[in-house]
């Protein structure tokens, strides 16, 4: 298990700097509540974004992004709102995006940023 654990904290890492680069401010990663954990909640301009990671090393199971199931949207969905209950002083509104990581040992990931999937 600490081999996958290993690969999706690479993958956060890569996503939150992949973010970075495209202009979004990391606010918070692996925010957890009994409800829970948030991969990664971001801000562009004024609009806060919660964003679900998926990570492989390869696509023989799918895409990552096609691990991202409408039973865990709808979790990140009330995740959101239990962050926003948590931080009453950031507001604005609200998106929800994906990013699929494809990281296979020894090569270059290539990442997918999936904006306003909900």
């Amino acid at each position: 298990m600490a081999a996958k654990d290993d690969l999706g904290r690479r993958g956060e890492a890569l996503a939150a700097h992949h973010l970075e680069d495209a202009g979004l401010r990391i606010l918070d990663r692996n925010w957890r509540c009994a409800q829970g954990e948030i991969d990664l909640v971001a801000a562009d301009g004024d609009e806060l974004v919660f964003v679900e990671v998926k990570t492989r090393t390869s696509t023989a199971f799918g895409h990552p992004l096609e691990a991202i199931t409408a039973v865990k949207l709808a979790r990140l969905r009330r995740l959101a709102g239990a962050w926003c209950e948590a931080h009453p002083g950031v507001s604005g509104s609200v998106r929800t995006d994906a990013v699929g990581v494809l990281a296979p040992t020894g090569s270059p990931a290539a990442i997918d940023h999936l904006k306003r999937v909900l």
